[in-house]
């Protein structure tokens, strides 16, 4: 118990280098995403593009927060945004999870891609069409140990949610920064 609180201790004592590697963590992922795109050549599906914007988000909310070294509230402020980023990108990759589990029986039927979407559609529209899913959405084209796309991708939007938090949420007992 005391290496755990020692390793929180030296965590937030560097809260800024550690949010600059949970930016790189989400660039890498975006560049294994495009690696994924353009090499082995899977096109994403609406869902993967909604995550990507999520993961997109979320960096960017990391990266400002290394670039700014903010003090105890602004951590908060940052560490909240990049949680509810993590926590909208976990959502969506939680849906195209259940997506990819359903019978093929029960697969809604593949529709528009996002862009002719987004392009003939309200956002709303565009959305909600989008979150209901689509064929293409269900169809796993990959795994890992056992993990589609979507499951690693939860998986690492768990893990940055719960970093932001614990990083920039400051324990109360500790003074400064």
């Amino acid at each position: 118990m005391n290496f755990l609180k020692r390793y929180l201790q030296t965590v937030l004592e560097h809260r800024r280098l550690v949010n600059g590697l949970l930016a790189l963590v989400c660039a890498a992922l975006m560049g294994f995403a495009l690696y994924a795109q353009y090499i082995l050549e899977l096109e994403p599906c609406p869902l993967c593009i909604l995550q990507r914007v999520a993961m997109i988000s979320a960096g960017l909310i990391f990266l400002l927060a290394f670039l700014h070294g903010p003090g105890k509230v602004g951590a908060r402020v940052y560490g909240v945004l990049a949680g509810v980023a993590a926590a909208i990108g976990a959502a969506i990759a939680g849906r195209h999870q259940w997506l990819q589990g359903l019978p093929p029986g029960e697969v809604p039927a593949c529709g528009p891609g996002l862009e002719y979407m987004l392009d003939v559609f309200p956002l709303t529209e565009a959305l909600r069409r989008t979150f209901t899913g689509s064929g293409e959405c269900a169809e796993v084209v990959w795994r890992f140990l056992g993990l589609s796309m979507p499951g690693w991708v939860l998986v690492w939007f768990v893990f940055l949610g719960i970093a932001a938090l614990v990083v920039n949420l400051p324990s109360p007992d500790r003074s400064g920064q």
